[in-house]
């Protein structure tokens, strides 16, 4: 009997880093590092792994020892888990929920370096991630199959003429358009009448010297 098993791919890897219980937000406030307290001492400290698979991306921090699941947090494109602050480029907020109940934990690394990686992985999945959900319409497939209308014949038919109006000027009488109606006689009686004059044609390449 064949089981369907779901394969993990590892976007990346942090051996270290610390996590931090933060206060409240303020309203229309972002989230600063400084008011964490004492970034020498984290909460916990352990490994963090960002791991992707077919219904998503998730990070999880884990026992850089034993492996044991310390938190877990979903990475939805559309609802970001993982918010940068504004005081450093090292430090995150990152949004963990469980059976229904969310909390904000702070996020550190202690290389620059690491935080930059850990940006970069975030950004290239969610790219990918929104390439798979949204992908391009190709025109050329879609055309084929658009019911295609009746075509028209424009050409000349043998003794058939046509006029062109141009401001201005006379138009020659007893001409026939191309789709086979008759033209009159007309002339432009002023040269106020509200039409946009034309401008001169482009020289002929027969008269270049």
């Amino acid at each position: 009997m064949e089981l369907d098993e779901e394969i993990d791919s590892i976007l990346y890897i942090a051996r270290e880093v610390s996590v931090y219980k933060i206060p409240p937000l303020n309203a229309n406030e972002g989230y600063r590092a400084n008011d964490w307290g004492d970034l020498a001492s984290p909460l916990w400290k352990g490994r963090l792994r960002i791991i992707e698979n077919s219904k998503g991306a998730a990070l999880q921090l884990e026992d850089a020892q034993t492996g044991e699941l310390f938190a877990r947090a979903e990475y939805d494109i559309t609802r970001p888990s993982v918010e940068a602050v504004l005081d450093s480029s090292r430090y995150f907020v990152v949004r963990v929920e469980d059976a229904g109940k969310k909390a904000y934990i702070g996020l550190g690394f202690a290389e620059r370096s690491d935080s930059f990686d850990f940006n970069v992985a975030l950004q290239d999945y969610t790219k990918r991630r929104r390439a798979t959900l949204n992908p391009p319409v190709d025109v050329d497939e879609v055309s084929p199959h658009a019911p295609a209308g009746p075509k028209k014949d424009y050409t000349l038919k043998e003794g058939q003429t046509f006029s062109i109006n141009i401001p201005g000027r006379a138009k020659t009488t007893g001409g026939t358009d191309l789709l086979g109606s008759s033209t009159s006689t007309s002339a432009s009686t002023s040269s106020t009448s509200g039409g946009i004059p034309l401008l001169p044609p482009p020289p002929s390449a027969n008269k270049r010297r």
